[in-house]
Parts: C-alpha cells; sequence; structure tokens
C-alpha cells in the first residue's frame, strides 16, 4: 500500500512542499541534511523500525528533494544535472549505510539470528545481546565514516557554485 500512497503524495505535490520546508531553513546544506537523515535512520534501525526509511518511502520523495534544494539554495541558482544525480546517489547510500549498520543493534532483526545459529554450528555460544553490543562500535564508526564523506561532499558541492542559466535551460522548463 505504501508505493500508491507515495505516489498520490507526489502527484499533489509532496517534492515541492519539501523543498519549500528545506528553503526555509537558511542553515540547512546538502551534507547537514544528509547527516541528521543518517542519524535518524540508524536510531530508528537500532530500535527495529526498519521500515520507516527506504528509498521508495522516504529518500525519492522526501530526502533527495531536500538535499537538492538545499545545494540549490547554496550554489545560489540551479544546480548540474550531474550534481543532481550524485546528491541523489549520495541520499541513496546514506539510506544503505543508515539501515545497514543500524539493524545488527536490534537483537530481534533476522541478521542477528543467523548469525547466533551459524556461531552455535561452530559450536561458539553468544546470546543475541551480546552480538547487538559488539555491533555498536561498527554503528558508531560507519556514522562517522560516512558523515565525514557527507561533509567533504558539501564542501564539494560548495566550491562548484550554481550553473549559469540560459535561454534554452529557461524555454524547456516553461514547456
Amino acid at each position: 500500500l505504501i508505493l500508491p500512497l507515495i505516489g498520490l503524495l507526489e502527484r499533489e505535490g509532496l517534492q515541492e512542499r519539501a523543498r519549500m520546508v528545506i528553503g526555509k531553513a537558511k542553515a540547512a546544506t546538502t551534507g547537514r541534511l544528509l547527516v541528521i537523515y543518517l542519524f535518524l535512520r540508524q536510531a530508528t534501525s537500532a530500535a527495529g523500525l526498519t521500515s520507516l526509511g527506504g528509498h521508495p518511502q522516504m529518500v525519492r520523495p522526501l530526502v533527495a528533494p531536500m538535499a537538492e534544494s538545499a545545494a540549490e539554495l547554496e550554489a545560489g541558482g540551479q544546480i548540474t544535472d550531474d550534481k543532481r544525480y550524485r546528491i541523489r546517489g549520495m541520499a541513496a547510500a546514506t539510506d544503505n549505510i543508515g539501515l545497514f549498520f543500524g539493524e545488527d543493534i536490534f537483537i530481534a532483526i533476522g541478521s542477528i539470528l543467523v548469525m547466533i545459529d551459524f556461531l552455535r554450528q561452530a559450536g561458539i555460544h553468544v546470546e543475541p545481546l551480546e552480538l547487538s553490543v559488539w555491533a555498536i562500535p561498527t554503528a558508531i564508526a560507519a556514522f562517522l565514516i560516512h558523515g565525514a564523506r557527507l561533509i567533504v561532499f558539501d564542501q564539494r558541492l560548495k566550491r562548484t557554485g550554481a550553473q549559469p542559466q540560459s535561454k534554452a535551460s529557461d524555454e524547456e522548463g516553461a514547456q
């Protein structure tokens, strides 16, 4: 049911509303926005709420348009298609990293149960909580590493600036 709902919301202007929200936030940058999303994605995944985010539910309709809008505000105009696709890719990567490294902290997730079963077959007896506790340093390291990547990505976007407006692109936008 989520895909038809997202389609309906997009038809009614969800992406435009997301862009407007970011347009009002003066301190918002692409990197900062994605770091916040990374934190939220890891935190909700660690709590077992893995289906709250995702590419069709959050990245495409909300996170990517908000990140693109932040980049446009910073650049003072339109951004190139190359930058737009890079931002979308980084938003998708942020969702993947947040989910992958956050979900192993939750003790009742399938991956923890598979690891415990594998270890038991090898003669190593581990409790789910012990394995989950060992996932915390990995999740923190993933957050710090990807967070640093997002800040560097943000700085690269700032250095390259805006795309100059041309009459051809204005005419295409009007159609």
